[in-house]
């Protein structure tokens, strides 16, 4: 994105300091750029795609071999991109190239129990795990389902796949059968591995009946193995460390773009897409975030809450080939109370702490103020990401949380397993602004007709190939499906499916999803710029808007999910369309205000406005599997039944 001049005052910037020792110092140094002229860096990326990309693999020290140029061929069109073709790599033997007493891995559950495994501890249990797989006849290519809560013995399982060269898949046990089913039965697993049972908010859930369920029904599944989190079943990791203690840890060496991931797209519209993404781009993508735009070095201590459902799971475990410290948290992020992660923040000095943008508005809702209650000192960065991140969210952080701390607001998604935009250690922190696009990523912003705009709402796009994009989509022959997913708007140019807007500080606000965006009287609004308004309201717990089909035009619903207590009067219908009113536009008020009790929400968190858009106009909701709460969607039947008209 090209320079221009900075608007507003930013709510933090990194020290001198901090800036001359970061690792995008050093790395730029190499190229012959310096802090603070990122924009320049970042068009040398894209301008010469093969050779950053090369410069990255270097500074990084992947473990494989680079193999000869070209590094990047078939560049055109996007889809026919091919990198690092000579390239042979294992990534789990990029994860575990520390081999030492270092603590790798903490987990810790809702209850308190805690674990930890030093480097030496998970490359042995690795290994070993991958001779089990091996002797069940695990190889190259084939893919292990994962069914398994955030826990080590969930990493050890997905590192045993990846050595072999074999497919790792994964969802967390709150899925029901047919959600598992929707997933795992398209992908055709030789093996499940499953958890015996979880605790969530207190509560114990058995799980075994639903994992023997999807073993019976997909025939590809020749063994079930259990993990044993409630104690129920023998845990065959547990089982095969004891076999074979003292394995010498074997890795297989592939090609850059053998598949190592399937995951899956939300599934609100119908079947999840399987999304496969390759050993080397994710490996390659993952360390250029973690090592250049979070800053992560051997010493720090990384923390993101997140399910094995969803593909932060998966960023935060590819953390371990920089040689820091991870932790796994698994349970709510709100039992015994509210304060549940910062207590285990603090306790475990985390250095980087990641949520979602709705966690922090909860605990700032909730009352918390962290930078009173607790011993934070260790904290150097919070991340955000899932939906966008209010300006009042922005400010929590600092008035809240920690003075002196680098809040990234970051955005990409299961697409590319990564981000388009992110942070950045030589900006400041503007409110309400992601600080910039990722190196190496086109990202652009495209009006209707294709053409680039600035300050102004619009596509949220990529205009050049990246290596973490999908190596291709499961059963997608010729791959119509993925051309249809990115490429149908703007002929070879990924489209996100983001409305967004990129600001005067070269930073980029998200509005929301392209195809959940309002359009009434044909001015397109991001739900994001609603629910900030209403949410910002003491009595409003959380919202989802939807543009309703009224006529010859689209009308707004808003829904609201009021506090214990409160009540949706006339006054306080008045008083959220006068505050939508006065700090957005008369556009985006809402036509009518209606509370429900609940927010349905995917299984990674985020609102679903499309499951409500199709329950209020009395189609059905062709996957609701996909949800956490699905019961959530008889409020707005009931609704659309006695209230439309």
């Amino acid at each position: 994105m090209a320079s221009s001049r900075a608007t507003g005052q930013p709510l933090w910037a990194p020290s001198p300091a901090s800036v001359a020792a970061s690792n995008l110092t050093r790395f730029a140094a190499r190229l012959g750029f310096e802090p603070p002229d990122y924009a320049a860096l970042h068009a040398w990326s894209i301008a010469n795609r093969a050779e950053f990309w090369r410069e990255v693999w270097d500074f990084c020290g992947v473990v494989g071999e680079r193999g000869d140029a070209p590094f990047l061929i078939d560049a055109e069109p996007f889809i026919g991109s091919r990198w690092f073709p000579n390239a042979r790599l294992n990534f789990a033997e990029n994860l575990l190239r520390r081999n030492d007493d270092a603590i790798a891995v903490v987990s810790v559950l809702e209850d308190g129990r805690r674990s930890t495994l030093t480097y030496a501890e998970l490359r042995e249990a690795t290994a070993a795990f991958a001779m089990a797989l091996g002797e069940l006849g695990v190889g190259e290519g084939d893919r292990v389902a994962g069914w398994l809560p955030n826990v080590a013995e969930t990493v050890i399982a997905m590192l045993a796949t990846a050595s072999l060269g074999a497919v790792w898949s994964s969802c967390s046990p709150d899925f029901g059968a047919e959600g598992a089913l929707d997933r795992f039965g398209q992908i055709r697993p030789k093996v499940l591995i499953a958890c015996d049972g979880y605790q969530y908010a207190g509560k114990r859930f058995d799980v075994r009946q639903r994992a023997r369920e999807v073993y019976e029904a997909v025939p590809s599944i020749e063994h079930l193995l259990w993990v044993s989190v409630a104690g129920h079943e023998a845990d065959a990791i547990a089982a095969a460390h004891v076999r074979y203690s003292g394995q010498h840890a074997n890795f297989a060496r592939v090609r850059f773009d053998s598949p190592l991931y399937i995951l899956y797209s939300s599934g609100t519209t119908g079947k999840p897409k399987c999304i496969g993404h390759g050993v080397g781009g994710t490996l390659l993508q993952h360390l250029k975030e973690h090592q250049l735009h979070v800053d992560l070095r051997p010493q720090d201590v990384l923390f993101f809450f997140t399910t094995c459902g969803w593909m932060m799971w998966n960023w935060l475990v590819s953390a371990l080939a920089t040689g820091c410290r991870i932790v796994l948290y698994d349970g709510s992020p709100f039992h015994p109370s509210p304060k549940a992660l910062l207590d285990m923040a603090e306790s475990e000095a985390v250095t980087v702490f990641g949520a979602s943008a709705k966690y922090l508005s909860s605990i700032e809702r909730a009352g918390l103020q962290p930078r009173q209650s607790h011993d934070l000192r260790s904290l150097r960065a919070v991340l955000s990401t899932g939906s966008p991140l209010s300006h009042e969210g922005f400010r929590y952080v600092y008035h809240g949380i920690k003075e002196d701390v680098a809040l990234a607001s970051i955005s990409g998604g299961t697409d590319l397993i990564s981000c388009f935009a992110l942070g950045c250690p030589w900006l400041p922190v503007y409110q309400g602004e992601l600080q910039c696009a990722g190196l190496g990523m086109a990202v652009d912003v495209f009006d209707p007709a294709g053409v680039p705009v600035r300050g102004r709402k619009g596509e949220l796009v990529c205009t050049k190939p990246f290596p973490s994009a999908p190596i291709w989509f499961w059963d997608d022959p010729g791959g119509a499906q993925y051309r249809a997913a990115y490429f149908d708007k703007y002929e070879g140019i990924w489209a996100h499916g983001d409305f967004a807007e990129i600001t005067a500080n070269d930073g980029l606000i998200v509005y929301g999803r392209s195809d959940a965006t309002l359009n009434p009287g044909g001015v397109r609004i991001g739900t994001a710029e609603i629910y900030r308004q209403v949410e910002a309201l003491e009595e409003v717990l959380d919202s989802v808007a939807i543009g309703q089909e009224w006529g010859a035009d689209t009308r707004i619903l808003l829904f609201v999910v009021l506090r214990g207590g409160a009540a949706l009067t006339d006054d306080l219908r008045q008083r959220i369309k006068r505050r939508i009113r006065e700090h957005a536009s008369p556009r985006h008020v809402p036509a009518v205000v209606a509370a429900v009790p609940d927010v349905p929400r995917t299984l990674s968190g985020k609102v679903t406005e499309l499951a409500v858009r199709e329950v209020v106009h009395g189609r059905e909701v062709k996957n609701i599997t996909a949800l956490a709460n699905p019961e959530a969607l008889q409020a707005f039947r009931d609704w659309a039944r006695t209230s439309a008209a």
